[in-house]
């Protein structure tokens, strides 16, 4: 396998890791609301909880910012060791990068996301969590 197919590659395995930490951001904050109107206690774990504040945490401080996520420049800079341009290559960077990213403003984003970390932390008033899960 030549240089470049290695850096496709692992560009790709970022975009994955991207769109994993997209949904444990969007669908962490659905579990534990729902978790806990169904009662489960494991929802509130201490870690799983510092862990989705923290992540959407960083999303919220990059926005406000105006820095580009380190997932993003990370890949960015992959496929340009790879000689391509950013966001041109395989099947799953293609269909990935339509759920990740959209055309509009910044501020349209900023919004959101401090929106979004707004409503993950007034989750930790509401569920509070716990160092241990006890059934």
């Amino acid at each position: 396998m030549s240089t470049a197919a290695w850096y496709q590659l692992l560009a790709d395995a970022v975009l994955v890791a991207h769109t994993g930490v997209v949904a444990f951001v969007v669908f962490g904050f659905l579990i534990v609301i729902l978790g806990n109107l169904a009662r489960w206690r494991w929802v509130n774990n201490l870690w799983f909880r510092l862990c989705h504040l923290a992540a959407i945490g960083v999303v919220v401080a990059g926005s406000w910012l105006d820095l580009v996520c380190p997932l993003t420049g990370l890949e960015m800079w992959l496929r340009r060791q790879a000689g391509q341009p950013a966001y041109a290559g395989s099947f799953i960077q293609y269909w990935l990068q339509r759920i990740l990213y959209y055309e509009a403003p910044g501020c349209v984003f900023t919004a959101v996301y401090t929106a979004f970390g707004l409503l993950v932390l007034a989750s930790w008033f509401l569920f509070p969590p716990r160092r241990r899960d006890s059934a």
